[in-house]
């Protein structure tokens, strides 16, 4: 069941005509962009490569600090746990020794 369209009462607006909006052209358009002091310019660029500088060199320096620590690390394991099991040995025999010599039997004079 469809409605017949109505149409609207004379007194509401309706659009008789399409109005061109004229285009304006691109230069016109663009902001004009204020000459450039070439000293500003190259300090503001210099200030830009050492913040990132300084950022890659930091990052640089920590992996190759960890790479060369972690090297060293490897290369003093062997070292160190030679020497923790003659400690542990000379120790162990040491305890032994003073355990066996005084829970020895005593003789009587």
């Amino acid at each position: 069941m469809s409605l017949p369209p109505r149409t609207p009462p004379k007194f509401v607006p309706t659009l008789t005509e399409v109005v061109q909006v004229p285009v304006a052209p691109a230069a016109a358009a663009a902001p004009a962009v204020p000459p450039v002091d070439p000293v500003a310019f190259e300090e503001q660029l210099m200030h830009r490569v050492m913040q990132r500088l300084d950022a890659l060199l930091e990052q640089r320096v920590e992996q190759t600090v960890a790479r060369v620590v972690e090297e060293q690390t490897r290369s003093v394991v062997p070292r160190l746990r030679e020497e923790l099991e003659s400690v542990l040995r000379r120790t162990l025999s040491e305890v032994m020794a003073q355990e066996l010599a005084n829970s020895s039997p005593r003789r009587a004079p």
